[in-house]
């Protein structure tokens, strides 16, 4: 093995290290996060115009100079009103999955969520919610890829020499919760803008993260912010605003932006909507997005944009992300369809 090919292992070991030592500091995440609304905050299941919703987002990452960060998202939530009045009750299920890396650590969640919306007004849409979320976490890695130093004899690689690791399992399991709270509600000329803004705290538990299992490897909690504003400029178009900043341990991530939203045929049931826009992870990429709804289903692309000090290896090429959803109403009386009044953003 020559210097050149030594040199390259080297390299690409380092930025998977490198990767490997910040998921186990930082959660996973999707530029579409939008799209992924238990993974923010739980309070924010339920909040939208229908009854059941159902999201999917697959996301595939630097693929341009190492293996791919292949992750994926499904989320579901069934809202449903509580009593005589105009409070609702949301239950859902998040689904997570995660492979990364050379080593193939992978990671698989199974995350119930419950959250209660109550009604601050009878004259228009104004809500508190209440959430939590937590269940299992999987997480596993393929020993047999798995190179170190004590491995290299002073002039190359080798695989005959013992790797020095000591952890006993290649998987592990641990139980995760968060909880959160949200505000949102209606505002301007007939109430047709909206808003909502939250906080939610993230693995309240402190689980332990690593294949070691020491007490010192406990996951730090994580807080998000999150907010968001849609406000109508006519009866056929819109912007919408949303963003989000998280804090973890020593590690915080901000992103925001914006999509400007045309529908097409009558404002109140349009064939289509055709959203564009764009989004910044502050200090990491330029996120363009492109969507369109097709009554029920939803459809969006993305595609991050590198623009960190890691876009000489990475050729500006980051994440592709793409999302499908499905919102619909229930043939039911006292259905969120026939309440003047329900949670939605």
């Amino acid at each position: 093995m020559n210097l050149k090919n030594i040199t390259f292992i080297l390299i690409v070991a380092a930025i998977n290290a490198c990767f490997m030592t910040a998921a186990s500091a930082q959660d996973l995440h999707f530029s579409q996060f939008f799209e992924a609304p238990l993974l923010r905050n739980p309070s924010l299941a339920g909040i939208f115009n229908g009854d059941i919703r159902v999201q999917a987002v697959y996301r595939d990452q630097w693929n341009s100079f190492t293996n791919a960060y292949r992750t994926g998202s499904l989320n579901a939530e069934y809202k449903m009103p509580v009593g005589k009045g105009n409070d609702f009750i949301t239950t859902g299920l998040q689904l997570l999955f995660d492979k990364a890396g050379t080593a193939g650590l992978t990671s698989t969640h199974v995350l119930p969520a419950l959250n209660y919306h109550k009604s601050l007004s009878d004259q228009k849409l104004m809500y508190l919610s209440v959430g939590f979320m937590g269940g299992l976490v999987q997480k596993s890695i393929d020993r047999s890829k798995v190179t170190t130093n004590n491995q290299y004899d002073g002039s190359a690689f080798n695989p005959s020499i013992a790797a020095g690791e000591s952890f006993t399992g290649t998987n592990f399991s641990y139980f995760d919760g968060s909880f959160g709270a949200s505000f949102n509600t209606s505002f301007g000329a007939g109430e047709a803008n909206s808003l909502f803004a939250g906080v939610a705290y993230h693995h309240f538990n402190r689980p332990s993260n690593s294949f070691y299992r020491t007490a010192s490897s406990a996951l730090n909690p994580k807080i998000v912010f999150s907010t968001g504003i849609k406000f109508n400029v006519n009866d056929n178009n819109y912007f919408t605003l949303q963003a989000d900043h998280s804090v973890q341990g020593n590690f915080n991530e901000t992103i925001g932006g914006a999509m400007y939203s045309y529908k097409i045929g009558a404002p109140d049931e349009p064939a289509y909507t055709l959203h564009g826009g764009a989004f910044l992870r502050w200090g990491d990429a330029f996120i363009p997005v492109v969507k369109i709804d097709y009554n029920p289903f939803s459809v969006a692309l993305s595609y991050d944009v590198n623009v960190s000090s890691l876009k000489t290896a990475s050729q500006s090429r980051g994440g592709f992300e793409l999302s499908v959803s499905w919102m619909g109403f229930l043939d039911r009386d006292n259905s969120a369809r026939d309440k003047v009044l329900c949670p939605r953003f």
